[in-house]
């Protein structure tokens, strides 16, 4: 990964955008326990849970890309934050768009800082 003349930000700006990405992730998770409520079929429940992570799915595959080509990962994570900000009209409230869709913006911009500052000091 990185050898010991790498300097502390450049590993800094490595592991911010992925740690980020892990925590909004697991915060998003947490908006799809809502399907949990008395008296459903519990295939019902788990069947609407699947559906309610579906975000969290497109977010962990462009992570995950994101993770070994930080550049292509960058746009894909831009390109998710504006479908999010689109299909799930974030655009309407402004507290929605922060939680929702500019983490997205931000985590991509910081994978894409990472490519073009620091990628240079790696290779």
């Amino acid at each position: 990964m990185y050898n010991q003349n790498v300097p502390k930000k450049a590993t800094f700006f490595y592991w911010l955008p992925r740690v980020l990405g892990i925590l909004l992730i697991g915060f998003l998770a947490l908006f799809a326990f809502d399907v949990f409520v008395s008296g459903e079929p519990f295939l019902k429940m788990i069947g609407a849970l699947l559906i309610h992570l579906l975000p969290n799915y497109l977010l962990a595959a462009a992570l995950l890309i994101a993770w070994k080509r930080e550049e292509l990962g960058g746009f894909l994570l831009i390109l998710l934050g504006i479908f999010f900000t689109l299909f799930f009209r974030t655009y309407t409230a402004i507290p929605n768009f922060l939680i929702v869709s500019a983490p997205v913006f931000v985590i991509g911009i910081l994978f894409l800082v990472h490519t073009m500052f620091y990628q240079k000091e790696v290779n």
